[in-house]
């Protein structure tokens, strides 16, 4: 292979425009770049990263046009189980008609597992969970819920509120004290605002995050025309609130992130870091945004972080920052 010194000044372009595009090594007459590979193993890196790309890209957009057929079903807010008379409410009646009532029948034992909420990103409803839920249902989560905001909500914390209350709801109906959330983009952040800056530690037991900007992202610049997009953005009030201390949260923290995400930017901003927080970090490798609420790999990553009260089996713990990490190859 020959290489010019010609092709030298467009290689910070070719880099930008593809993040694992390795560096040149020293060329004779010119200063080494330290660090770098040998430039004999650029064609299979670039082949590699080129087909890991091209798949990702692929099943972001049947993913998209999937999603796009989906969404009219989930506009409608999703149906709440009628509420029954409670076991204290039926005795009464029988009281009032029966002067020899029976025995009131025996409380049902209280779920094993803690009910679902599932929470949607930005312009997104409830249809982006079709899949995830049925997985979940399929491994023995029966009370799951998904919780529909509306694309015209303009401030985090007015979501986060409107996600507490719902919550409330959902633990009176069901005699459940703590909830899971699974919150996807936005969502992530909505439920985590309400966990940290509006008590939901007390109802949240585990907070799942998929491709949530916790520490605000830059990407698409014109789309803050948007409040709530420039509440996404680093530095902005709703993302320092979020980086004040929590000390005593009660929730734990389980954050999905993608190495092929380009919603992130940069990548590393859906990785959770907060010195009060219990969290566990998961690198996804191989798939987009769009493809982290759907991909079979990802739901049976979220059933094991719902089904599991500490860290899992597996995790490397950094002993210098006691920080939880895991990973996900996604083929």
């Amino acid at each position: 292979m020959k290489v010019t010194t010609a092709a030298l000044p467009l290689l910070p372009l070719f880099q930008r425009l593809l993040p694992g595009l390795p560096g040149l090594p020293g060329l004779p007459g010119l200063p080494a770049v330290p660090g770098l590979p040998d430039l004999a193993s650029l064609p299979g890196r670039l082949t590699g990263l080129s087909l890991t790309l091209l798949k990702a890209s692929a099943l972001e957009a049947a993913i998209l046009a999937g999603h796009l057929l989906l969404y009219p079903s989930g506009i409608i807010q999703e149906r709440r189980p009628i509420q029954t008379l409670r076991p204290t409410d039926t005795h009464d009646a029988q009281n009032a008609q029966d002067p020899q009532p029976s025995p009131p029948p025996p409380r049902l034992p209280a779920p094993v597992s803690p009910p679902v909420v599932l929470l949607h990103g930005f312009i997104d409803n409830r249809s982006v969970f079709l899949l995830l839920r049925r997985s979940l249902t399929q491994h023995g989560r029966h009370e799951i819920e998904s919780l529909n905001y509306s694309p015209l909500t303009c401030d985090i914390r007015t979501a986060a509120e409107l996600l507490g209350r719902h919550i409330e709801e959902i633990c009176e109906r069901t005699g459940s004290e703590r909830v899971d959330v699974v919150g996807h983009s936005l969502g992530g952040l909505i439920a985590r605002y309400y966990v940290q800056r509006l008590g939901g530690d007390l109802r949240v037991r585990t907070l799942v995050t998929l491709g949530t900007p916790h520490a605000g992202t830059k990407v698409v610049p014109l789309a803050n025309a948007h409040p709530i997009v420039r509440q996404m953005r680093p530095g902005s009030a709703v993302i320092e609130e979020l980086t004040r201390p929590a000390p005593g949260c009660r929730t734990r923290f389980v954050s999905f992130w993608s190495d092929l995400d380009r919603v992130m930017d940069p990548l590393e901003t859906a990785c959770l870091d907060h010195p009060d927080l219990s969290v566990q970090n998961v690198r996804v490798s191989g798939i987009g945004h769009l493809a982290l609420p759907v991909h079979p790999t990802v739901a049976t990553g979220i059933r094991q972080a719902l089904d599991t009260a500490g860290p899992e089996t597996g995790v490397e713990t950094d002993t210098d920052t006691g920080k939880h990490h895991g990973g996900l190859t996604v083929a």
